[in-house]
């Protein structure tokens, strides 16, 4: 079976067509095509490549993820990926679900509806996924079944200790306020994956997972379940992050928009997109620039690495503390995948709990798999570069299968 896959970032849309079977062992996955438009809105470029030797790189004319979704099922439908029987279902990635979405689920009018309801709460973050569900469902009709693949579904089953925010509990009851944390996919990804490679059972896990991306967050993980996560109510909650503050004294939102004369939407649009290393450095949120600006002596951009490891090193002692110590820590997402830097310094100093880096095997490891602390170090340290298109079209697939049942 194929599955188009499609995957919104605020200014990107990613999106492949992936072979499997449900038997298939996670990481066999055939990529049939995989493409990439950026800098959606402003200069876009398509990006694409498939197993049949065909490349594409060219500007586009797209002012936002609808345009985007729709010239990239134009380009696949030129090379007959959308003729008949080539295509079996279009899985979404979607990252708020809010509390009513706890499984992959079968976009039809009413779940549609359902998912722009709760927009409010990741509203930079659903809306070009409901944008680019639109344009499919327009072009593609009902002949392709679609399918939501929640971000939040991961963390659905914490529990309540960690869940639950330390308000009124009438409030939390009426607008259903509590954390529902993000990332799910990546993290599902890297805890199904450390089973494969190190041959543990799913019930035996007890590790530490960090998505370390322009986003950032770090889960718990206990018996193959999310036990705590650092982002919350929205993503805005937990780690230092490219644009995004992370945890803040609550008041500071107010307090911004009484000293400042903005609103507090404003006051809010700041922490999510003018914060963090942005913030910080005062001019960057690509890690690779601040190193390279820190090398040279940019004091604003030191403070701004080392708040961001300093803030992940307290999130992996405050989870060795709640997981009771942990087999594993696993580095993924842009940032975890291919910098070493930032790698050695989360790690440095962590040798009282058993974790010890090997430099030589840290410093090789960049955008592959791969173990990275010493051999004989109590806690392991991998590399798991994330495939979130390849969980979003198994659990597509998975969805499907079950719809076929009932």
């Amino acid at each position: 079976m194929k599955v188009l896959v499609f995957n919104c970032g605020s200014s990107t849309l990613k999106f492949q067509v992936i072979g499997m079977h449900q038997e298939t062992p996670l990481g066999q996955e055939q990529r049939w095509a995989r493409g990439i438009i950026e800098r959606i809105g402003e200069r876009a470029m398509l990006k694409f490549a498939d197993e049949k030797g065909q490349h594409l790189q060219e500007r586009v004319k797209v002012t936002d993820h609808g345009s985007a979704t729709r010239r990239a099922l134009d380009w696949l439908g030129t090379l007959g990926y959308l003729e008949t029987n080539g295509i079996d279902g279009v899985g979404y990635r979607v990252v708020h679900g809010g509390p009513h979405f706890l499984e992959p689920t079968l976009i039809d009018d009413r779940v549609l509806e359902a998912i722009e309801a709760i927009s409010n709460l990741a509203l930079l973050h659903n809306h070009p996924s409901i944008e680019a569900i639109r344009a499919a469902k327009g072009m593609l009709g009902s002949a392709i079944p679609m399918v939501a693949v929640f971000d939040t579904t991961f963390h659905s089953d914490m529990p309540e200790r960690a869940s639950t925010y330390p308000i009124p509990v009438e409030l939390s009851k009426k607008h259903h306020i509590w954390r529902y944390g993000f990332h799910g996919i990546a993290h599902r990804y890297m805890v199904e994956r450390y089973a494969v490679m190190t041959s543990t059972p799913m019930e035996k896990t007890r590790i530490i997972t960090l998505q370390l991306g322009s986003g950032c967050s770090a889960t718990a993980v206990q018996r193959g379940h999310s036990i705590d996560t650092s982002m919350g109510l929205t993503p805005l909650e937990g780690l230092m992050m490219g644009t995004r503050s992370g945890d803040v004294d609550p008041h500071l939102p107010g307090f911004l928009a009484q000293r400042e004369g903005i609103t507090l939407p404003e006051a809010e649009v700041l922490l999510n997109t003018e914060s963090g290393l942005l913030g910080v450095s005062g001019y960057s949120q690509d890690m690779r620039e601040l190193l390279e600006r820190e090398s040279q002596g940019d004091t604003d951009a030191a403070l701004a690495i080392e708040m961001f490891c300093y803030r992940i090193k307290k999130q992996i002692g405050a989870y060795l503390a709640v997981l009771d110590g942990a087999e594993a820590v696993i580095f993924g997402g842009g940032i975890g995948e291919n910098s070493p830097q930032v790698r050695s310094r989360i790690c440095a100093g962590m040798q009282w709990c058993g974790m010890a880096i090997d430099e030589n095997r840290n410093n090789t490891m960049i955008g592959i798999e791969g173990k990275i602390s010493t051999d004989n170090a109590k806690i392991q340290i991998y590399v798991i570069p994330v495939d979130e298109a390849v969980m979003i079209a198994r659990d597509t697939l998975r969805c499907l299968q079950d719809q076929k049942k009932r």
